[in-house]
C-alpha cells in the first residue's frame, strides 16, 4: 500500500502537476489522519474495556468487605445491647434488694466486663489508585468517606475500653471477687457467640472455668455501695452512644452495598 501511494506521488510529481500533487498530498495525509485517530479510538474502547473488568474485580471485592463489616458491626450491636442490658438489671438489683440473686448478680457483672471493638475491612483505595476504576461518582465519594465515618465508633469503643480497665476493673478487684465473676462468664460461655467466627457458638471457651473464689463475697455490699450505680451507668452510656453511632453508620454501610450492587453487572 505504501509503495502504491509513493508511485503516484513520483509520476504526480515527474508529470510536473504540482497542484494535483498537492491536493494528493493532503489527501494522503488526511488518511494518516484518519488512520491514526481509528488506532487511537480502538486503543481506547480496548483501555476502556480492560478498565471495566477490573473495576467489576474491584466492585466485587468491594461487596464481599462491606457485607463482612457490616455483619462484623451487628456482631458489635448486639455485643453492647448485652452490656446495657445488664447493666439496667443491675439497677434493678440496687433498686429492689429483694429481687437479688446471687448467681444471677455475678452472671450480670460478668456480662459488663467484656468491650468491643468495630476492626472493619478498610480499602486504601485513593492511595492504590483503584478509585479512579470507580464511575459512580456518589459510590466513589461514599468510598472516600468510608475510613472517618468509622472513627466515631471507634473513639467510644476506646472510651469504654479504657474505663473499664482503668476504673471498673480495679473497683471490682476492690470491693468483689473478680474471680468469681469471670468463672461465671466461662461457665454460661458469655462471649462464646461473639467469636471471629461470627454466629457461631464454642464450647471451648466455656471449658476454661477456673473455679469460684475462696474468699467471701457480699453481693449486697457491692450493690450497695454508691460507686458501683455510676460506673454501670458508664456502663451503659458509654455503650449505648457508641451504638448510636454505630446505627448511623450501619445506615452508610447499607447504601454503599445498594450503590455497589447498581454497578455489579448480572
Amino acid at each position: 500500500m505504501i509503495k502504491f501511494f509513493r508511485k503516484i506521488r513520483q509520476r504526480l510529481f515527474a508529470e510536473n502537476k504540482f497542484s494535483k500533487y498537492l491536493l494528493y498530498a493532503i489527501g494522503e495525509i488526511v488518511l494518516v489522519v484518519i488512520g491514526i485517530l481509528i488506532a487511537l479510538q480502538i486503543n481506547n474502547n480496548n483501555e476502556e474495556k480492560k478498565d471495566r473488568i477490573e473495576e467489576q474485580t474491584l466492585l466485587k471485592q468491594l461487596h464481599s468487605d462491606f457485607n463482612s463489616n457490616l455483619e462484623q458491626l451487628d456482631q458489635k450491636i448486639s455485643f453492647r445491647k448485652t452490656f446495657m442490658n445488664s447493666s439496667k438489671q443491675l439497677f434493678k438489683y440496687i433498686d429492689n434488694p429483694s429481687l437479688r440473686n446471687k448467681d444471677s448478680i455475678d452472671l450480670h457483672l460478668a456480662k459488663t466486663l467484656p468491650y468491643a471493638t468495630f476492626d472493619p475491612i478498610i480499602n486504601d483505595l485513593a492511595g492504590s489508585g483503584e478509585l479512579g476504576l470507580i464511575k459512580n461518582t456518589e459510590l466513589k465519594q461514599a468510598l472516600t468517606h468510608w475510613s472517618s465515618n468509622i472513627m466515631d465508633v471507634i473513639e467510644d469503643e476506646v472510651l469504654w475500653k479504657k474505663y473499664r480497665g482503668e476504673e471498673y476493673f480495679p473497683f471490682l478487684i476492690q470491693h468483689y471477687q473478680l474471680r468469681t465473676i469471670r468463672n461465671k462468664a466461662y461457665k454460661s460461655n458469655v462471649l462464646g457467640k461473639f467469636t471471629l467466627q461470627i454466629g457461631k457458638n464454642t464450647e471451648a471457651y466455656s471449658k476454661n472455668q477456673i473455679g469460684n473464689s475462696v474468699h467471701k463475697e457480699d453481693f449486697n455490699k457491692l450493690l450497695n455501695h454508691p460507686d458501683l450505680e455510676d460506673h454501670l451507668t458508664r456502663c451503659y452510656s458509654i455503650n449505648s452512644w457508641a451504638n448510636e453511632q454505630s446505627a448511623i453508620l450501619r445506615q452508610r454501610i447499607v447504601k454503599i452495598i445498594e450503590l455497589i450492587n447498581s454497578e455489579i453487572d448480572d
